[in-house]
C-alpha cells in the first residue's frame, strides 16, 4: 500500500513517505523530510526540511516539527505540540546556522500543547505530559510534566504508571512486564511483552 496524501496537502518532491502512511488535510511536508511506514499526520501538520520520523508514528492536528528533529519508531505527538530549533530566536537575526537537533526515542509520548526546546534528547518510552515545557534531556521511561518540565515518576512501555518497591522492581498493570530501577536511576525491562 502506497502513502495516501490528501489533495489539500503539499509534499515536496524530495520528501519520502513510507508505505501505508497517511497525510491528512492542509499538511506541508518540506524538502528532504523522511517519514516512515504506517504513520499518520493529522490536519495542519508541518514537517520541516530534513526531519526524520520513524515507522508507526502518530502526529495529531496542528503539530509543527521543525528542522533538526529526529523521531524513532512508535512516537505519539499530541495535538498542537511543537518542537523548536533555535535557543535564542530574533526576527532580525538569521540563526539558521545555529539550529540544534532534538532526538526523540522509540515509543515516546508527547502530550497536547507540549513544547520541546531544541537540543534535548527524549529517552525511549518517556512520557511528556500535556502542556509541559521540556528544557533538558528526559531519561527513558520517565514521566515529566509542568513548566519547566520535571520528573514525577516512571511509565511502562504500555503507558501505565510504574511504582517501584524497595528492591527496585515494578510491574506494569496492563502487560505484566517487570521493570527494574538500578542504583544509577536507570530503568530496564526484565520481562517484555509484545506491544499490540
Amino acid at each position: 500500500m502506497t502513502a495516501i496524501v490528501h489533495e489539500s496537502s503539499i509534499v515536496h518532491e524530495t520528501a519520502e513517505l513510507g508505505e501505508g502512511t497517511k497525510v491528512w488535510q492542509f499538511c506541508h511536508v518540506m524538502k528532504g523530510a523522511r517519514i516512515g511506514k504506517d504513520c499518520s499526520l493529522g490536519q495542519n501538520v508541518m514537517v520541516g526540511p530534513g526531519v526524520a520520523i520513524g515507522n508507526n508514528c502518530k502526529v495529531q492536528n496542528n503539530v509543527s516539527i521543525y528542522e533538526g528533529v529526529v523521531c524513532g519508531d512508535d512516537v505519539f505527538m499530541g495535538p498542537s505540540m511543537v518542537f523548536t530549533n533555535v535557543i535564542n530566536p530574533r526576527s532580525a537575526v538569521n540563526r539558521k546556522s545555529e539550529f540544534k537537533s532534538t532526538l526523540v526515542g522509540r515509543g515516546v509520548t508527547i502530550g497536547a500543547n507540549a513544547t520541546i526546546v531544541c537540543g534535548t534528547r527524549l529517552g525511549e518510552y518517556a512520557f511528556i505530559g500535556a502542556g509541559a515545557v521540556v528544557t533538558k534531556d528526559v531519561p527513558p521511561f520517565a514521566l515529566v510534566y509542568g513548566n519547566p518540565a520535571r520528573q514525577h515518576g516512571w511509565m511502562s512501555r504500555f503507558g501505565q504508571r510504574l511504582t517501584f518497591d524497595a528492591q527496585g522492581k515494578a510491574r506494569c498493570s496492563e502487560s505484566g512486564e517487570t521493570y527494574f530501577l538500578n542504583a544509577d536511576g536507570e530503568v530496564n525491562i526484565t520481562s517484555a511483552s509484545p506491544l499490540v
